[in-house]
């Protein structure tokens, strides 16, 4: 049974940690817990004791209307808090301050790049949330014993992005979330590196079969995954003849699997009502200073790379996928030529930090932009090679140091002295007959380990075109 790309329907519930913030949602405890003991972030609000009183932190508000904006969302004039109400363990409150009928936004939608060009994934509502608290289980959900409950998160600032039912494959749901992930980051509300700071609900039906919802998901990976092993599985039932039950099924990240956790709750069950310890919001004022706080979004600055800078749009597109390595490559464009700048930014620096895991903040504190500017200047002066500069770059990020200093040590200034180089080139002639005579019987690639003989011999501070000429103009005497 064949399973078409428009009989499959996938639409996310996208929840966001805004934890750039210090503080959390309804009291002043500090998000910054990823590195602490558990259960050490705590107070009597996020831990829901009688009496405790939360109070609404100003900031998250803005941020979350920052958020909306950049999303092309309707901001509603005021919002207000309701009590969601639910048993579970990561909930001390018996309940989560959520939003429910007067939600922050409505609307809005966020472009992404498919295969057939470009798609518009529309979004039906932005909500303010309070995080819940962390369940961790030894081994998987399915065969742990007993769970363990950390509210070090509990409380943080949530902002929950429901898309419409308009994906059509797990490819596009991930480009989605890739997408959202570089607006949330350019607008400095969010972190993507930490633990928990994104999670999907992910639902899907195929034609013909009841709606699945997949809950917390943890990667884009997994959620690519999830979708997958769901649509396998639906398509085989359907193809069975069998239903494809409405529920809410986990992903199992260690076996790649959905197993069923329980029916699918509705709307109804979970008894929503206004807070009545919060007063509604009326955002006018927080808009202002929130429009005024917006940053220059990643498609003003892809347009902008193109024009001021002369970047084709294919560089421009790759430089504006991580905000920090547009500013980095800006800083090292004040310097060097533009083009040259985002080809060692692009092609050489970041795949360097990504074979070492890390990224362009790192780089600004390991190997600044200046310095980078230092290496290529004193490459188009010829005072190093390409192959010397490689190395430089990969020194800094392993060690660092001066670049002068790693220089010095390494030996890396070009050798330019032609009388020097000719004088290896003809060394090199003479101890490798065999590849001599190969190039005289045709075949011209021999050349190519003699130049390679000489790089040796100069630990890389040859030209290597140089040599090439050398090399031929001595085999031609």
């Amino acid at each position: 049974m064949q399973i078409l790309e428009s009989e499959v329907v996938i639409g996310l519930e996208v929840h966001v940690q805004l934890n750039r913030l210090k503080t959390k949602l309804f009291c002043s405890c500090s998000t910054a817990y990823h590195e602490s003991e558990p259960n050490t972030h705590v107070c009597p609000v996020c831990l829901g004791m009688p009496g405790a009183m939360p109070v609404v932190n100003r900031e998250a508000v803005k941020a979350a209307i920052k958020v909306a904006l950049a999303l092309n969302a309707e901001v509603q004039s005021f919002t207000v808090f309701d009590r969601k109400n639910y048993f579970y363990p990561d909930l001390p409150k018996g309940f989560q301050i959520s939003q429910y009928d007067r939600p922050l936004a409505w609307g809005g939608y966020l472009t992404i790049e498919t295969e057939e060009g470009e798609k518009k994934i529309k979004l039906k509502r932005i909500h303010m949330e309070e995080d819940p608290g962390k369940l961790t289980y030894k081994g998987s959900i399915t065969t742990a014993k007993y769970s363990l409950i950390d509210y070090n998160r509990s409380g943080v600032p949530l902002l929950e992005i429901v898309t419409e039912p308009v994906m059509n494959s797990p490819k596009e749901a991930r480009e989605f979330l890739n997408k959202l992930r570089i607006v949330l980051e350019y607008l400095d509300v969010f972190d993507g590196s930490l633990e928990g700071a994104m999670r999907i609900d992910a639902n899907i039906s195929l034609k013909g079969g009841g709606r699945v919802e997949i809950k917390n998901i943890s990667s884009f990976k997994g959620v690519e995954k999830a979708l997958s092993y769901e649509i396998t599985r639906q398509k085989n039932l359907l193809r069975r003849g069998r239903e494809v039950v409405r529920e809410t099924r986990h992903f199992d990240e260690i076996n790649n699997i959905t197993v069923s956790l329980r029916t699918k709750e509705e709307e109804q069950d979970y008894r929503y009502f206004p807070e009545p310890d919060l007063v509604p919001i009326h955002t006018e004022e927080l808009m202002e200073a929130a429009k005024a706080e917006i940053p220059e979004m990643p498609e003003q600055k892809r347009e902008r790379f193109v024009s001021q800078y002369g970047l084709n749009l294919a560089m421009a597109k790759t430089l504006v996928l991580d905000p920090k390595m547009a500013d980095y490559f800006e800083e090292v464009a004040s310097s060097i030529e533009a083009k040259k700048a985002a080809s060692w930014v692009v092609d050489i620096l970041r795949g360097e930090l990504n074979y070492r895991a890390k990224d362009f903040r790192f780089a600004f504190g390991r190997f600044p932009p200046q310095d980078l500017a230092k290496v290529l200047t004193y490459l188009e002066e010829e005072r190093i090679t390409e192959k010397g500069a490689v190395e430089i770059i990969r020194t800094k990020l392993d060690e660092g140091g001066e670049v002068d200093e790693i220089i010095d040590i390494k030996g890396l200034f070009a050798i330019k002295e032609g009388e020097k180089i000719r004088k290896i080139c003809k060394e090199v002639i003479e101890k490798n007959p065999k590849a001599v005579q190969d190039y005289f019987n045709g075949k011209k690639v021999a050349i190519n380990f003699l130049v390679g003989q000489v790089m040796k011999a100069t630990r890389g501070r040859a030209d290597p075109a140089e040599c090439v000429m050398i090399i031929k103009e001595l085999l031609g005497e």
